[in-house]
């Protein structure tokens, strides 16, 4: 069984108190870069790895996909986004993304949100993902910075008085294991380089097309003041990368 802490009542219960759950895209401090590398939606088939409440599925939809498809693990991530999803163009269905096939040239668009760092192999994910897209097709998708995963710890160094001081970085180069505490829970991720990240889509055929290191936004920062420190260090990598036409 792959890792599904999001099943555990009390970890289920403290994510949906997060920003982004109760907000949605609005509330993710990344979602105006990830939104800006959106290629054209209108008559594209979508597949979302990690789909959680399906946001990014309803959303995609909004701008005129002709269909789409969520993924996730969590029976109660998919519970909530059944809930909040009144289109029979969305088809939710429970697997770990490890396990999950489709066929060759199946979809248009592949997106994930904050999911692969919760996965062994990312190289994987990425021959799987080359072989469903269409020729031309987009693999859009975000996870935690490496700067963010090197340390088990992931948290500031603060002084005695409890004023953050920097954001430590160390084992940058040991890729692997991180066992971590995230909401009220112990959970494992895996950290891998930057140069991983790059170089596994750039091994499966894929030309990298951007890659962003977003800040909060404006908007966020007048409305959330705490979220000026995110700042000083990136928490997320955005990647969007295409298939050749060849």
């Amino acid at each position: 069984m792959k890792q599904n802490k999001y099943d555990e009542e009390t970890f289920f219960a403290a994510y949906e108190q997060m920003p982004r759950s109760v907000k949605g895209l609005e509330g993710a401090g990344e979602w105006h870069v990830w939104q800006a590398l959106l290629p054209e939606l209108r008559d594209k088939s979508v597949l979302d790895l990690g789909c959680g409440y399906g946001w990014h599925c309803r959303y995609v939809r909004e701008q005129q996909a002709s269909s789409v498809t969520g993924i996730d693990l969590s029976e109660k991530m998919l519970q909530k986004a059944r809930e909040n999803t009144d289109d029979p163009s969305i088809t939710y269905i429970k697997a770990p993304i490890e396990d999950i096939q489709f066929t060759d040239s199946q979809f248009d668009l592949v997106i994930s949100s904050l999911a692969f760092h919760y996965i062994a192999s990312f190289g994987a994910i990425c021959q799987k993902v080359y072989a469903w897209l269409k020729p031309g097709g987009t693999f859009l998708f975000s996870v935690e910075h490496p700067i963010f995963t090197s340390r088990s710890e992931q948290d500031w160094y603060s002084d005695d008085q409890g004023n953050r001081l920097h954001w430590p970085v160390d084992h940058y180069q040991f890729e692997g294991i991180r066992e971590t505490s995230f909401l009220t829970e112990n959970v494992v991720k895996y950290h891998r380089t930057l140069s991983t990240y790059l170089n596994d889509l750039i091994g499966s055929g894929f030309n990298i097309r951007a890659v962003k290191e977003p800040m909060p936004s404006d908007e966020l920062l007048q409305t959330v003041p705490e979220m000026k420190d995110e700042n000083r260090r990136p928490m997320f990598l955005i990647i969007s990368a295409e298939k050749g036409l060849a």
